[in-house]
């Protein structure tokens, strides 16, 4: 192995070991502890090398949510190759959907709530945000009937979303998230009426 090669791949492991530890530090502490010195300290390396890696702290969330996303991505597909028809897999996918966001708070707000500068729903947007809206899509296409498939997909995702942040918030009553999960898979599932 070069010099050259070597010093690569130590510069990749100090990059993921900064997102490590910021997620894990996140996770426990919330995104208000996350500053360049504590990572420092953490990982046990200088400010200087840390600002190599990342421009700052949104930087640093933006590879986070990055690799959320790839979680996210593959919680999907899992879900959906689980289901035995198209209605089972926008059950499923609903479900793994708010279960990813419950058990991964500081991880979803990093995906969907802190300043990035992720573009969404752009040619240009980075595979783990399109390999993520992908499974929604494929999951809702079938639903979607002769409605713009990626619209019914941007309602659908939206839907749960609000339901994700507004439980989260405490606006919503404790215990009922099967109900409206259910609910709004109906929703979804229904033909509207036409004219």
């Amino acid at each position: 192995m070069s010099i050259q090669e070597r010093r690569e791949r130590e510069r990749a492991h100090r990059h993921r070991l900064i997102v490590k530890t910021a997620r894990e530090l996140a996770e426990t502490e919330g995104w208000e502890a996350v500053t360049t010195r504590r990572l420092a300290e953490r990982i046990e390396y200088s400010q200087p090398v840390l600002y190599s890696h990342f421009a700052g702290k949104d930087a640093i969330v933006t590879a986070v949510a990055l690799e959320g996303f790839e979680e996210l991505a593959g919680v999907l597909s899992r879900a959906r190759a689980s289901a035995a028809t198209p209605a089972e897999a926008l059950a499923a996918a609903a479900r793994a959907y708010t279960d990813f966001a419950d058990a991964n708070p500081a991880l979803y707000d990093a995906m969907f709530t802190l300043t990035t500068d992720l573009p969404f729903g752009r040619p240009d947007s980075p595979a783990p945000l399109k390999a993520a809206f992908g499974e929604l899509l494929t999951v809702c296409a079938s639903a979607a009937g002769d409605r713009d498939a990626e619209t019914f997909t941007e309602v659908a995702w939206s839907a749960l979303h609000g339901l994700v942040t507004l439980a989260r918030g405490g606006r919503l009553r404790a215990g009922q998230r099967d109900q409206r999960l259910g609910l709004l898979v109906g929703q979804l599932l229904a033909t509207p009426d036409r004219p």
